[in-house]
């Protein structure tokens, strides 16, 4: 692969070195050029480097662009990779259909908080870089918030990658004399008990160094043997220069000024901080881990995904002055913890972010994006997915997930777009693109670009709550049909459909639109043959969540730990929504649930499904309880909220799919049935554990408490997980047989 860098050339920091470890990196397998816009220490060292560097010394960008070209013209690359504002301006100069080039820039730091604190270049160099940024073909943001971010400001999810910084950890320093270190270099003497706290960054507002000095001098009033070595330079070294005298802490605090290389400062340090309001992945952070220093950092940028706070760093929200000190003071009085934390994070950094791993990402994308930009320009080739998505519901979000998972890993680089409640809200979640369901000019388009309709999956086909969405939904299958999608319904469940006009008008339009139904259990098949639908193809699969997996077991005790229930409890989950009837039985529940306690040591947890209606109902039940229990009172991720039931003894839900994340994981469940639904996927996956909400009783609830914490279900439960996770690829298997067709008969 040929690849052109282009760089401003002035780059300092973690974006020099991110570009500079890259290019060696890269070198070793592919043909790279870098282009600087500046002459300097940056080129020189490059080329130094064995790097091939042209230095084209001009503030027009005109001028450069057409320099650019030459270069170009001769190198011949596959990419053109952007860094910072200048080569953005370039780069979006150059891009266009005649050089047939994709032009990719890095994201390596929030381009809003570039020139904090200095109006001028914000409303010029800023500017301008926002401007060019919109001109780009493709985006990659280092660290995931980055991406999120671009995101949000309604940049194409689809066109933006994410890539973490690397290091190579295998040369630390050795036997560093930290006391003639810091004699030589800035004539302090250190006692040998003095912690070394050590952050490096340029001194100016988005570093934010300000907070740094605060929290220090909070902690250096109960750990006297702290002291603070700040290595960088900037406009606000003044300013925190007189912050620390006013603290009283000028004494304890060293201006080291720019420190090159770092290496050695980071290993005489105990302690690495980094107070940012605003970064992306800091390497000043890796090249403190490299050093095995503690950590201390403020939440920015991937910070939360390199530190598990409280195992390995700590984690503070930016500006927490009070709390970064106290944190401090735990790493200054316990020289064993801060051993302890280092060594996990060195462990885990090596891991997950070395030299390779950023090396291996970057190729991967440059070769993702080749694809997307060089792939025929068809007129249809994208995927569109309806359902009751962006209502803040756990179990259609959940739905949403499986069917993007599984289209990604079917083909990774067709463009899928998702009618949603909230768009905005979807496409940060899922990295799809999204229309409002509603917007009807915009669903017709998108079908006119699409070669495959899915609807579903959930039970989008009933008029208990609506007849109106039942109406929409059937509009939507013979408008994609009629507009030349293949029609697809995916891991649903249809009914109850009550009133006779909506079903002739169903049997109708599925007979005449629908190409594959796949079902999610056998009553809705039955429903089916009992309207008359014949002309689609049915096929029994699962729900589309089957396949999704809990948060890992650390982040899941990090979790619980945060919702102050302990990780080695016992629990009994209760997925609960509102219905009429529950409150006629719900001293009934609460019987059991006080039975499961007394008998055996189950705590109930009442898990909300759809957050915040959820919460109704389950404080109903929790505030007629005696026996302890917990309220999860904040919506968790789906991730989070899979895990959470995945750690429960059983789960007794009315809510579906806190009974299909149970089951899927192995867990016992035992329904309240309110609706066909439940009672079709208990019975779909054979369980006896399934009650009528009208007939719940203690009587009947505690018997399938014993029979489900007996242990006597448990290779039937782990059985059914196992099929249901087999069957639920019949969704994306008849999708992409949809595709396959449609493609071959053009």
């Amino acid at each position: 692969m040929r690849i052109l860098q282009m760089m401003g050339g002035g780059d300092v920091g973690g974006a020099k070195t991110h570009i500079m470890t890259l290019i060696q990196a890269l070198r070793e397998r592919n043909e790279v050029m870098l282009i600087s816009f500046r002459d300097g220490p940056f080129p020189r060292e490059a080329a130094k480097n064995g790097i091939n560097v042209r230095v084209i010394p001009s503030f027009n960008p005109l001028y450069c662009r057409d320099e650019v070209r030459k270069i170009i013209a001769d190198f011949k690359p596959d990419v053109i990779h952007c860094h910072g504002g200048k080569a953005n301006l370039v780069g979006a100069m150059l891009r266009g259909k005649k050089m047939n080039i994709p032009v990719l820039t890095t994201v390596h730091s929030d381009y809003r908080y570039d020139y904090l604190g200095n109006p001028l270049k914000q409303w010029t160099n800023g500017l301008a870089n926002t401007i060019a940024l919109r001109f780009l073909d493709f985006y990659q943001a280092v660290a995931d918030r980055m991406a999120r971010t671009l995101i949000s400001r309604g940049f194409n999810p689809e066109k933006i990658f994410t890539i973490y910084n690397g290091m190579d950890f295998g040369n630390p320093m050795q036997g560093v004399d930290r006391a003639a270190y810091c004699k030589e270099h800035w004539d302090v003497d250190i006692a040998p008990d003095d912690v070394l706290c050590g952050i490096a960054a340029r001194l100016t507002a988005v570093k934010d160094i300000a907070t740094c000095v605060r929290g220090f001098a909070g902690a250096v009033k109960e750990v006297p043997q702290l002291r603070l070595f700040i290595a960088g330079d900037g406009e606000d070294e003044k300013m925190l220069r007189d912050l620390a005298r006013d603290l009283g802490v000028a004494d304890r605090v060293t201006f080291c000024g720019w420190v090159s290389p770092v290496n050695e400062f980071f290993a005489s340090m105990d302690i690495n901080l980094l107070t940012s309001v605003s970064e992306t992945f800091p390497y000043s952070i890796l090249e403190g881990v490299l050093e095995h220093c503690a950590t201390i950092c403020s939440d920015v940028g991937g910070m939360s995904e390199l530190i598990d706070s409280g195992e390995n760093g700590y984690i503070f929200q930016p500006r927490d002055h009070e709390t970064l000190t106290q944190q401090l003071i735990k790493f200054g009085k316990d020289p064993a913890r801060r051993k302890l934390f280092a060594d996990r994070l060195y462990e885990k950094a090596t891991r997950e972010y070395s030299l390779d791993t950023m090396c291996r990402t970057q190729e991967a994308n440059y070769e993702k994006l080749l694809r997307l930009y060089h792939k025929p320009k068809t007129r249809r080739d994208g995927i569109v997915i309806c359902g009751a998505y962006g209502k803040g519901n756990a179990g259609d979000d959940a739905i949403l997930r499986g069917i993007v998972q599984e289209m990604r890993a079917y083909d990774p680089d067709r463009p899928i777009t998702v009618m949603s409640r909230r768009p905005d809200e979807t496409r940060l979640l899922y990295r799809t693109n999204a229309v409002y369901t509603f917007n009807i000019f915009a669903v017709l388009w998108r079908f006119c670009h699409s070669v495959l309709y899915i609807n579903g999956g959930g039970s989008l086909m009933q008029d208990v709550t609506s007849t109106r969405s039942l109406k929409y939904y059937l509009f939507t299958l013979d408008a994609a049909k009629k507009l030349g999608c293949k029609v697809m319904m995916y891991g649903c469940g249809i009914g109850p459909i009550r009133r006779p006009g909506n079903r002739k008008h169903t049997t109708r339009t599925i007979n005449r639109s629908v190409d594959l139904i796949t079902l999610r259990d056998d009553l809705s098949r039955g429903e089916l043959t009992r309207m008359g639908i014949v002309e689609p193809e049915i096929k029994l699969a699962a729900d589309p969540t089957i396949i999704l997996h809990p948060a890992s077991e650390a982040q899941m005790d990090q979790v619980m730990e945060d919702l102050g229930i302990p990780v080695d409890g016992k629990y009994l989950g209760f997925g609960l929504r509102s219905w009429n009837g529950l409150e006629a039985v719900a001293d009934e529940i609460v019987k059991a649930a006080e039975y499961a306690y007394e008998t055996y040591g189950l705590i109930p947890v009442f898990v909300p499904i759809e957050f915040p209606s959820d919460l109704t109902p389950a404080r109903m039940i929790a505030d007629r309880l005696h026996c302890p229990h917990y309220m999860i009172e904040r919506r968790l991720p789906i991730e989070e909220t899979i895990g959470m039931l995945a750690r429960m003894k059983t789960v007794i839900g009315i809510r579906l799919h806190s009974l299909m994340f149970s089951a899927g994981r192995g867990v016992p469940v035992i329904g309240m049935s309110y609706d066909i639904k439940v009672d079709g996927f208990l019975k779909y996956i054979g369980s006896r554990t399934c009650i009528q909400i009208e007939e719940v009783t203690a009587d009947k609830l505690c018997p399938l408490i014993d029979e489900c914490v007996s242990g006597k279900l448990d290779e039937e439960v782990r059985a059914t997980a196992a099929l249901l996770r087999e069957r639920e690829h019949e969704n994306s298997r008849g999708a992409a047989a949809l595709i396959q067709a449609a493609e071959a008969g053009r």
